[in-house]
């Protein structure tokens, strides 16, 4: 039984309010590496990427010095990250672009950065809400498995749908606070297996 918005409302900012300070877990310094670091981070641990992106960075500052770099260079520095070669792939193409077509800067819209190789919906939410503050609610695995084991979304639903539901239910404002809530939330309590959520009843205190 899915809830109603109110209560999924009242889920979300609870969930908000156990971890109102949570912060970006990726290591970056500007929006070309927060682009990398995101493109990395598919499908293994911010804390891999951050282990393996300082010595990236150092040797490949700018989107000019990725593109020029052959993929086998890039991908020495990141071959302890799964799927490596086909990220080093996408690293060199997503460099070059910037270069070509959008003069190495980084660009702000979701068409243009969705244009980026290795870039999704997912990656340039989370650019355009961490990188430059414009609302936009990204759905990585941990927000998709706590949207459905707390109801607020049909077992079945996508992630873009979780992400339509999510921005439907909370103003703009808090999109951002709630991506980043729900990822420690996700990492700290509600676990894919033996989630800990019920030791939290706040949660279940829905308003009348």
């Amino acid at each position: 039984m899915v809830l109603s918005k109110k209560r999924a409302r009242h889920v979300l900012e609870e969930i908000i309010a156990l971890f109102p300070d949570a912060k970006p877990s990726l290591d970056f310094k500007n929006h070309f590496e927060l682009v990398i670091a995101v493109l990395l981070s598919a499908q293994t641990t911010d804390k891999a990427v951050n282990q393996v992106t300082p010595a990236l960075f150092e040797a490949f500052p700018t989107p000019e010095a990725m593109a020029v770099a052959s993929e086998s260079e890039l991908a020495k520095y990141i071959s302890r990250l799964g799927l490596y070669r086909n990220k080093a792939k996408f690293m060199k193409k997503c460099a070059q672009q910037l270069v070509d077509d959008f003069g190495g800067v980084v660009p702000q819209t979701r068409k243009e950065l969705e244009s980026l190789a290795g870039v999704g919906r997912k990656t340039a939410n989370v650019v355009m809400s961490v990188g430059f503050g414009i609302p936009a609610f990204a759905v990585d695995t941990h927000v998709e498995r706590i949207c459905k084991h707390h109801d607020l979304v049909k077992k079945s639903a996508t992630p873009r749908e979780v992400e339509d539901y999510v921005c439907s239910v909370l103003p703009p404002e808090k999109w951002l606070a709630a991506h980043q809530a729900m990822i420690y939330f996700g990492r700290a309590i509600c676990h894919p297996k033996n989630p800990e959520c019920d030791q939290y009843p706040q949660l279940y205190n829905f308003p009348k």
